[in-house]
C-alpha cells in the first residue's frame, strides 16, 4: 500500500476568502471549484508528509500548516501588502531554514519557509 497524496482541508463558511491568500499571496492555482469547496495546487510535486510535533521549534507554537516556497521574501512582501498578521519572524533557524509565521484568512497558523 502506498499513500498517493495528502490533502489539507480547512473548514470555513467563507471559501471565497481563500483566493486573496492562497492564490494571490502564495501563487497557488485554483484547480477545483464546487462552490462549497475550493482546491488550490502548485505545479510542483513532493512526497506526502505528515509531521507530528510538540512545538514549532525555537519555542513557537505548532503551526497548522508548513508551506515551503522558493521566494520567501516575495511571499513575505505580499503577506505584508495584503495586511495579514505575521506572528513570528522572518527568522533564520539553526536547522537551516528561514521562515515566518502568518495567519491565513481563516485563522490557521502557517509556517512559511525556505531552505
Amino acid at each position: 500500500m502506498t499513500v498517493i497524496r495528502i490533502v489539507t482541508n480547512i473548514a470555513t463558511k467563507h471559501v471565497e476568502k481563500a483566493q486573496a491568500f492562497y492564490a494571490d499571496v502564495l501563487g497557488l492555482r485554483l484547480v477545483m471549484d464546487h462552490g462549497w469547496i475550493l482546491t488550490f495546487a502548485s505545479e510542483g510535486s513532493a512526497a506526502p508528509q505528515i509531521s507530528i510535533a510538540s512545538e514549532g521549534g525555537s519555542g513557537t507554537p505548532v503551526p497548522d500548516l508548513s508551506i515551503e516556497v522558493d521566494d520567501l521574501q516575495g511571499v513575505y512582501d505580499r503577506v505584508m501588502a495584503g495586511g495579514f498578521a505575521v506572528e513570528y519572524g522572518p527568522a533564520n533557524e539553526p536547522w537551516g531554514v528561514r521562515r515566518f509565521y502568518v495567519r491565513d484568512p481563516f485563522g490557521r497558523l502557517l509556517n512559511i519557509l525556505a531552505h
